[in-house]
């Protein structure tokens, strides 16, 4: 089955394609040493669909990992649709691309999963359909033992060297300043607090804070080359429409965001080509927690905007506020940038 991707076509070997869950270990073997062959966790999802799009344009060959035979005929409908077309370059018509169906609760099978590839990105998030915001209380655990599952898998998988993990800006701003002790700039050394949005019923953000805990934990323990990524709310074409769940619970507290200084987007295709910089500079000397947003709301106009976009009321005051806090990604911007000349340069 061939599936257009933008100006790439992508080759998807099924179960149903091959007679076999995996590919063979001849072929795995082949893509990891001759076409970079990496895995992307959830990648039929809107941020995953992104990402799988910048590595295919890199040359690497790529393996979805889905955890129901319905994303399988997503993927389908994703072709049909023309979802994920844009106005990105062509690029060769040999890019391979694999579809493995593995659950988040089953290390072994994620260790069987992951087995031939020298990377993974985790882009998955959970929504629970029962929840009022999209993401209950009972969510939080889930997620957290899921990325705690992958980071098992990915370190007890011989062929993963390193392990993108997509966390949330969340993670990094909700913390108690009643005090006026906090430091006024948010960038990757700043932590939420779990006590603090458990508290305030931040359910998502507790979610995230937790799954990239856990991530980093397992990662000092087992010797796993980790970076994650924390992104400010994921915008884009028809993103809103297409997941109404996960932005109304990362909307959750975006008064106080907002009236803070700490609500901030992020178009899709630049987070996805973060994902990818960010993994690549890890064979250098890059690692650790990276800021990701384009935007920071800052007038009564933008949420106004906003608001029409999501359907999310955020209730801010209607006048120009001055913030406490100031986001800072500079230590992102510092490697895209780099990036960027290197590739004028060269």
């Amino acid at each position: 089955m061939l599936l257009s991707c933008s100006a790439v076509v992508l080759k998807v070997t099924t179960e149903d394609d091959s007679n076999h869950r995996r590919v063979t270990s001849a072929n795995r073997n082949e893509h990891a040493v001759d076409q970079k062959l990496v895995c992307v966790t959830s990648g039929v999802s809107f941020l995953g669909i992104a990402i799988v799009k910048q590595l295919l344009i890199r040359g690497y060959a790529v393996r979805i990992i889905v955890d129901n035979e319905e994303d399988i005929a997503r993927l389908r409908e994703i072709e049909n649709s023309g979802e994920i077309e844009g106005s990105t370059r062509a690029t060769t018509n040999n890019n391979l691309i694999g579809v493995v169906v593995a659950k988040f609760d089953d290390r072994r099978s994620l260790i069987e999963a992951f087995d031939g590839c020298c990377a993974v990105f985790h882009t998955t998030a959970f929504i629970d359909p029962s929840g009022l915001s999209g993401y209950s209380k009972s969510m939080v655990e889930i997620e957290a033992r899921a990325a705690e599952n992958v980071a098992e898998a990915c370190a007890a998988t011989p062929s993963v060297r390193n392990y993108v993990l997509t966390s949330s800006l969340l993670a990094c701003i909700w913390r108690d300043g009643s005090n006026g002790s906090l430091p006024t700039v948010v960038d990757h050394n700043s932590w939420s607090d779990e006590s603090f949005c458990s508290s305030k019923k931040l359910w998502y953000a507790l979610g995230k804070l937790k799954a990239e805990r856990v991530s980093w934990r397992i990662a000092e323990e087992k010797g796993l080359k980790l970076t994650t990524i924390c992104s400010g709310l994921i915008t884009g074409p028809r993103y809103f429409c297409t997941n109404p769940s996960s932005t109304i619970a990362y909307l959750k507290g975006g008064k106080d965001m907002y009236a803070h200084g700490l609500l901030a987007t992020v178009d899709v295709n630049k987070l996805a080509d973060a994902h990818v910089k960010v993994y690549e500079e890890m064979h250098k000397t890059g690692g650790g927690r990276y800021v990701c947003f384009d935007n920071v709301i800052g007038s009564p106009d933008e949420v106004q905007r906003l608001e029409q976009e999501t359907g999310v009321h955020i209730n801010t005051s209607s006048h120009d506020a001055t913030f406490r806090f100031e986001l800072s990604n500079r230590k992102l911007d510092r490697l895209m940038s780099q990036t960027h000349r290197c590739m004028n340069v060269c």
